[in-house]
């Protein structure tokens, strides 16, 4: 969108800050993290290699990469306060984005105030914690302790159903966490660089960014893709349930995107890792159907919505790899903020670097000449 005046609506079209860390081109259906296409680095790095990637620019050796895993492991224990919390949100059936922007704020208990990189790491072991252990909670299920022997992925599959989770569902989870752990300058994003940026906290501006993945326009619900999936049942009732939502005028969920104009390259990765891990570990009918409805959604919208080219999104590889993970679909965006803190703290760890204040303007268009009426007059 142009700018009229100096002035671009949503800030639109308005590079705000320089990166490292990811390249999105929407026209061209393109991201690239910290130098690697999507698609060879989300399919084959574990999640603490993409973590140490994010933060220092580079792939780690053996022994970082060891030595990171080791330290997240030790630091996934709540504080005893963060816990209490939880138990409290619980059984007013708090919604678990809000329960972990709540719980978020505690993340720092304990650590020390200026080593900024272990409080990085301590948000990280700890958001995948808290989690875990509030989905149990509202399960009214016992808490299960984070186990120092899995990796980073595996540890949250385990405290979440108690059993040690296959291979294939830990490669799937480490590719979508890898997928979603960075994307550009988005809202939430951009909420935690402004806020590093007046020189606050890592764990404010976690929180501030969990704030803003909340949002509906932001952090989206990938579960109702997959709802029109089930609704369908069997492929022969795709194109009349699909054909009958649009002559409704119903969106269709999971196609479409603000910023991609072709296939999202996120949907493009997940939609191989989930039939990698269904093929070894779940349902291959269901995402069979998942594809089956997929091809007719675009050939669909491609007749009734010509122009627009309406391609598969994030969101619906996303709900179908979730739900092959056994995970409800209330804990779909708190996973999704799983991956991306690791790219909000390297973006705080850019900006801080960067060490200017985020301070754009805003132009005034009220009224100039209000007259004052003393209060006994009004």
């Amino acid at each position: 969108m142009s700018t009229q005046n100096g002035f671009a609506p949503g800030l639109e079209g308005i590079v705000a800050a320089e990166t490292q860390l990811s390249h999105v081109d929407g026209l061209k259906g393109e991201l690239v993290i910290a130098g690697f296409p999507l698609a060879k680095l989300a399919a084959n790095a574990a999640f603490e290699e993409t973590v140490f990637l994010l933060w220092h620019g580079r792939l780690p050796t053996k022994t970082e990469l060891n030595d990171l895993k080791n330290e997240l492991a030790a630091l996934r224990p709540l504080p005893t306060a963060t816990l209490n919390l939880l138990r409290a949100a619980a059984p007013a059936q708090t919604t678990p984005m809000d329960a972990l922007r709540m719980a978020s704020a505690t993340l720092d208990l304990g650590s020390s105030k200026g080593d900024h990189l272990n409080t990085a790491k301590m948000i990280i072991a700890r958001i995948a914690t808290i989690v875990a252990s509030y989905h149990r909670l509202r399960q009214g299920e016992e808490l299960i302790a984070p186990d120092p022997n899995l990796s980073h992925a595996a540890n949250f599959l385990y405290m979440l159903t108690g059993s040690p989770p296959s291979d294939a569902r830990v490669r799937g989870l480490e590719t979508y966490l890898n997928t979603v752990v960075d994307h550009g300058l988005n809202a939430s994003t951009f909420a935690a660089r402004v806020i590093i940026a007046t020189q606050s906290d890592l764990v404010s501006a976690v929180t501030g960014a969990i704030g803003a993945l909340k949002g509906p326009l932001h952090g989206g619900a990938p579960g109702p893709a997959l709802d029109t999936v089930f609704e369908i049942g069997s492929a022969d009732r795709a194109e009349a349930v699909l054909q009958a939502k649009l002559d409704a005028g119903e969106r269709l969920m999971g196609f479409g995107h603000r910023v991609y104009k072709v296939r999202d390259p996120r949907a493009e990765v997940l939609s191989a890792a989930a039939e990698k891990m269904y093929r070894a570990d779940g349902d291959m009918a269901l995402y069979d159907l998942a594809k089956t409805v997929e091809e007719t959604a675009v050939r669909l919208l491609a007749i009734h919505k010509p122009g627009r080219n309406l391609q598969t999104n994030v969101e619906f590889y996303t709900a179908l790899l979730l739900h092959g993970l056994g995970l409800e679909t209330d804990i779909f965006t708190p996973t999704f903020a799983i991956g991306r803190t690791a790219g909000w703290l390297a973006h705080c760890f850019e900006q801080i670097k960067y060490g200017r204040l985020i301070r754009p303007q805003s132009r005034y268009i009220g009224k100039m000449d209000n007259e004052w009426t003393p209060l006994a007059e009004r």
